[in-house]
């Protein structure tokens, strides 16, 4: 095929099967690995507790578990983000009030929320673990993550958490930006609404990072 000779056809072959089938090729040295952790604290866990709550993110609580633990096995960093009252607030995107996620309508007292931060008790940190605190979506944003990624000498990071196509697939295309290579785990990651779990991971999947299951990372890492 020469330059000028690609029909409308054939581009949008090319786009979706980089959406559906692509992967990406890098090499994963465990050494050079960290895991992060995204925002598994009460407001999106806890069952029944606030308007946050991701109910699959309760359900993948065991899986993000096991995969924490086979990390922390193999001296690979984990590493934990959440939300938390940081600056009396005045550290994070202004326009964030004017979103409709934000649910204005509804009667109630969100500073209940996203004030102590806390993860959630099944997951909880190892005192040698780093919390990161953050006030955004992306774990890379006005945090010192990228620092101290680098301080410890890693070059890839794989991306479990909640949400999918928030916090998440934020933080994956910032570590992209910063030339990380990206891991992001296709059924250790969820979403409120589940119908948006599968459009985020095919554009992750196409331009950002490689999807794996928590088994195919695990089965990587014990490969290498």
């Amino acid at each position: 095929m020469k330059v000028g000779e690609f029909t409308e056809e054939q581009v949008l072959h090319l786009a979706r099967k980089a959406y559906n089938e692509g992967e990406a090729h890098f090499e994963i040295i465990p050494e050079k690995c960290a895991l992060l952790v995204i925002d598994m604290q009460d407001e999106f866990v806890k069952p029944h507790w606030s308007p946050d709550w991701v109910p699959e993110a309760t359900r993948q609580v065991p899986r993000i578990k096991k995969l924490i633990q086979h990390c922390r096995d193999m001296n690979i960093p984990v590493i934990f983000t959440v939300y938390s009252k940081t600056h009396n607030y005045l550290d994070r995107p202004k326009t964030g009030k004017f979103m409709p996620g934000r649910y204005s309508e509804i009667d109630i007292d969100f500073s209940l929320f996203y004030a102590d931060g806390r993860v959630w008790h099944e997951l909880e940190p190892r005192n040698d673990e780093i919390v990161i605190k953050k006030s955004s979506y992306g774990a890379f944003y006005d945090t010192p993550l990228e620092t101290i990624l680098k301080n410890m000498e890693k070059d890839t990071v794989i991306i479990c958490g909640t949400l999918t196509n928030y916090c998440c697939g934020a933080t994956a295309r910032q570590a992209y930006e910063r030339s990380f290579k990206v891991i992001f785990g296709s059924d250790v990651t969820s979403t409120d609404d589940p119908e948006m779990q599968e459009p985020e991971l095919k554009v992750l999947r196409k331009g950002f990072a490689r999807i794996l299951t928590a088994d195919e990372i695990t089965e990587v890492l014990d490969l290498v």
